[in-house]
């Protein structure tokens, strides 16, 4: 039997500590009991990326923020899709998570951090949205595991009111603000109609083929004024 090998841990800056481990030539990145992200599913992080662009209208060249980078999918995603003239910022508040992907998962990565068409923000993904007002055609949050964290309890101020404020007015006019969750969320569903956003609310396989657990991915338009 194949053991399980732990391959580096790191402390979230205000939150908990998280593991990487390899089973094989899986990867996974764990919160005490709670598997984060996994190498083996991958689906709705793709997803994130693919139905956004779809949304957009599959432009050759958006200005993309991605918050954070886990293991890559939605990143590698977005750049297969679009053209070189493209623009993808990656949020990231965890050093080891880019240590890890430049590391013992550089093969998985591809390279894709070093593609000429990203760049790599360290720090809070609220600071950067903040920090552009009608900058981005598409927001892409997969921070923690959703609008209820588990990770930092700061990550909670992206999904608050005020937060959500904040996306929208970094939103270019017809810009797409697409957040990922592990389970449904009804309140907060609410949340973003009130804040001001048209909601189409999507079910997506955790599992490229259509199986594993399913997972959420809100896409989320300012109303048109």
């Amino acid at each position: 039997m194949i053991q399980r090998e732990h391959l580096g841990t790191a402390h979230v800056p205000g939150g908990e500590t998280l593991e990487l481990y390899r089973h094989d030539r899986d990867f996974m990145i764990v919160m005490g009991h709670n598997e984060l992200m996994s190498s083996r599913k991958w689906g709705s992080e793709e997803a994130l990326a693919t139905m956004t662009l779809e949304r957009l209208g599959q432009p050759a060249a958006p200005q993309m923020l991605i918050g954070g980078y886990g293991m890559g999918f939605t990143l590698r995603a977005a750049l297969a899709r679009v053209g070189p003239q493209a623009k993808l910022t990656v949020a990231e508040l965890v050093p080891e998570i880019i240590e890890w992907a430049r590391g013992p998962m550089a093969e998985l990565a591809a390279g894709c951090l070093d593609d000429p068409r990203v760049t790599l923000r360290m720090g809070d993904v609220a600071e950067a949205i903040g920090a552009r007002p009608g900058a981005w055609d598409a927001i892409l949050l997969d921070v923690d595991n959703g609008p209820d964290g588990l990770v930092r309890a700061e990550n909670d101020a992206l999904y608050s009111p005020a937060g959500l404020k904040i996306a929208r007015k970094a939103l270019r006019p017809g810009g797409v603000l697409a957040i990922w969750s592990a389970a449904p969320d009804p309140s907060f569903t609410r949340r973003l109609k009130k804040a001001g956003f048209e909601v189409d609310e999507r079910i997506v396989a955790s599992r490229s083929n259509g199986k594993g657990p399913k997972h959420v991915i809100w896409f989320a338009r300012p109303f048109s004024r």
